[in-house]
């Protein structure tokens, strides 16, 4: 079970390949396309562990429905396009970018969107070069390990931060010009949080045209982190206390009333659990006779050693 985590700040790109291809099975001609029904059952098991993220399944479903259809229509003999699948998301930390992300590399495979399905990571250190020629020698060569499956650029924003002159403006226009060449195996995923990626916008006015979903990642509601915390302790093979999760939730409500920018939603649930974790087990050991319950349990305690 996936959940919604900081991805690590390094200059190395990460490659997940997909190990095999599922056949896709087709929608009966009379079915609404849009439907909840168990067509869809396959994309809504994908993400039964993703918290929220509504827009984003509708979306989705969307797109395999027209998968499905496009098939339908191409056995009788009418004509059908290939879909256009580069995305913007724009976000706080913590919202599950990343994660969903590298989720649509397999979904858009196993749909036969995208012929290899792999999953490439990149940040600004990794299109930019150090003098003239090299940044789109660099973005190039990004693009041609991601044929046939999505490229991620985390902090796409960070591409434009240096003006006119910077080198990053030659990795944009280098990008622009691949995905709209490549588009029918090749998904570029741009991300960032919310204020700077609508200022990264406004600065290159025919850049949003060219995605076709802007995704809006908003920040979870405190129902939906304690749904995250619960998650993320079932992983670790840990429970709550009854008292430890009222603590917990009323620590996640003060957090979200200071209404923080850039809050970072799921990343802070995991620090706090990861905590916990470590103050429980150094309470046992002071405590020195404990039960396999107590083995499993974070308790209140735990809870409110975490300032």
């Amino acid at each position: 079970m996936e959940t919604q985590l900081m991805r690590s700040k390094s200059n190395q790109i990460n490659i997940i390949l997909q190990d095999r291809k599922e056949e896709i099975k087709a929608i009966p001609d009379k079915q609404n396309r849009f439907a909840e029904s168990n067509s869809f059952k396959h994309i809504d098991s994908e993400f039964s562990s993703f918290v929220g993220l509504h827009e984003l399944k509708q979306k989705i479903k969307e797109v395999y429905a027209t998968v499905v259809i496009n098939e339908k229509r191409k056995q009788a003999g009418l004509s059908c396009s290939k879909q256009v699948l580069h995305m913007l998301f724009k976000g706080n930390p913590g919202t599950g970018k990343t994660t969903v992300a590298r989720k649509l590399a397999k979904i858009y495979f196993d749909m036969g969107q995208l012929s290899k399905g792999h999953f490439i990571e990149a940040e600004r250190a990794d299109l930019v070069g150090e003098y003239i020629g090299q940044t789109a020698q660099k973005t190039r060569a990004l693009i041609q390990k991601a044929m046939g499956g999505i490229l991620f650029i985390d902090e796409a924003y960070s591409l434009a931060r240096g003006g006119e002159k910077d080198f990053g403006k030659e990795a944009i226009d280098t990008l622009v010009k691949h995905m709209e060449d490549y588009q029918n195996d090749f998904v570029l995923i741009l991300a960032g949080y919310p204020s700077e990626m609508e200022r990264f916008l406004s600065l290159n006015p025919g850049l949003k045209s060219r995605f076709p979903f802007i995704l809006d990642f908003q920040n979870y509601e405190v129902s939906q982190l304690m749904e995250i915390a619960t998650q993320m302790a079932a992983e670790r093979e840990y429970r709550f206390t009854k008292e430890a999760r009222y603590e917990l939730r009323e620590r996640l409500t003060r957090k979200m009333q200071e209404e923080e920018r850039n809050f970072s939603n799921a990343r802070y649930v995991r620090n706090v659990i990861e905590h916990a974790i470590r103050m429980h087990a150094v309470r046992l050991l002071t405590e020195e006779h404990f039960t396999t319950h107590d083995l499993i349990h974070l308790t209140r305690e735990d809870l409110s050693s975490n300032n």
